[in-house]
């Protein structure tokens, strides 16, 4: 098994207790309400909230993934971090046994938030991943993370 680990960071003018919120604890809900089109729904499959949590995100016909399955590794709701496993689904195909993220928010000096993300991407054999190769998962993951942020800035009552 090989691993190759990537970094992002996002920032946003959102506060990050509202962002961990509602990508995080709230995502089950909110992701499928926000993006339909794209999300037909996340299902609790083991567990419930916390460490040993597996959920199956399920997509519609519009996306070219079909589902994946996370397992949530440790969710800390006092540093908002949380980390989770893709275990099962399109995007591992033959080449990759799981990919782990660790995502944090933290406080931005302008009262906003930063999110980084790090990914490792567990590879059957020796493979190798190469950044350009995970660019269209990185592009998604943006969209979404915009999408909720500009929700966020519509209702700022919500997870206020």
């Amino acid at each position: 098994m090989g691993v190759s680990t990537f970094t992002q960071e996002y920032t946003s003018p959102v506060a990050p207790s509202r962002m961990f919120k509602a990508l995080i604890l709230d995502s089950n809900i909110l992701i499928p309400k926000l993006l339909p089109e794209f999300i037909k729904s996340v299902q609790v499959i083991q567990g419930g909230e916390g460490a040993g949590t597996i959920e199956q995100v399920n997509f519609t016909e519009a996306s070219d993934l079909k589902y994946v399955k996370n397992r949530i590794e440790e969710l800390d709701k006092d540093n908002l971090v949380c980390k989770y496993t893709l275990i099962e689904g399109d995007p591992l195909g033959d080449k990759l046994d799981s990919i782990a993220y660790e995502v944090k928010f933290e406080a931005a000096s302008d009262g906003g938030s930063i999110c980084k993300i790090t990914s490792n991407y567990i590879t059957i054999g020796e493979f190798s991943i190469e950044e350009e190769a995970i660019k269209d998962g990185k592009d998604k993951a943006l969209g979404i993370y915009k999408v909720v942020e500009a929700y966020l800035l519509e209702n700022p009552h919500v997870y206020a």
